[in-house]
């Protein structure tokens, strides 16, 4: 599945502080090169401050970004189905807001409907709006659980997370091959124990 297209900086969202311009943001790159210890003004490094500010418009475009609107067109006509629905493996790659690392992993989403459910690209797009902003992997795990249950109102929702972090396997402790899974249960995820061990058997993780 081709990952979903995250919108570009347009506008700070919340309570987010105005942007600087663009040749500010180049400014502060071309000082970060000097504090390296190289030279913004060689050919290899002339545009990498222009490089650097599109790269972070892609990387950090969640911020433009409503995840709720993503959800608030629903589907009722499904015959009655309350079982599970589960997106598993949906790709991501976001960023450490502690050290500007990537972070690379995959998410698994699921929820029990009421009597409506959402396009299932729906679930991989609010992963996405929250994956393009600074994170820290609990934060973002807690926020699409949140995201999900706040506009679907389901019986319950599960996300469960696993992901590397280059803040921890290229600098620091240096420890290549360390996956984080963090979880979020609500609902009949938290209360059944019978729900819990279905989607976690479906996504491959032991209970």
């Amino acid at each position: 599945m081709n990952p979903p297209q995250v919108a570009k900086f347009a506008r700070p969202v919340g309570n987010a502080p105005t942007r600087p311009a663009r040749e500010e943001a180049e400014e502060a790159v071309r000082t970060l090169l000097k504090w390296a210890g190289d030279d913004p003004t060689r050919e290899g490094l002339r545009d990498t401050p222009r490089r650097v500010a599109r790269a972070f418009e892609e990387w950090f475009g969640g911020y433009a970004i409503d995840p709720t609107a993503y959800l608030k067109r629903t589907f009722e006509e499904v015959e009655g189905y309350d079982e599970m629905v589960l997106l598993k493996d949906i790709d991501f790659e976001s960023h450490c807001e502690h050290h500007l690392a990537p972070i690379i992993g995959k998410a698994h989403v699921g929820y029990l409907p009421t009597n409506r459910v959402v396009g299932i690209s729906k679930l991989a797009r609010v992963v996405e709006a929250f994956a393009k902003r600074l994170q820290v992997q609990e934060k973002m795990t807690a926020q699409i659980a949140d995201c999900i249950t706040e506009v679907l109102e389901p019986l319950g929702v599960a996300v469960v997370i696993e992901a590397t972090h280059q803040c921890m396997t290229t600098r620091g402790v240096h420890k290549p091959g360390v996956t984080m899974v963090t979880s979020r249960m609500t609902g009949a995820f938290r209360d059944n124990p019978a729900t819990r061990r279905e989607f976690l058997a479906v996504i491959g993780v032991r209970p």
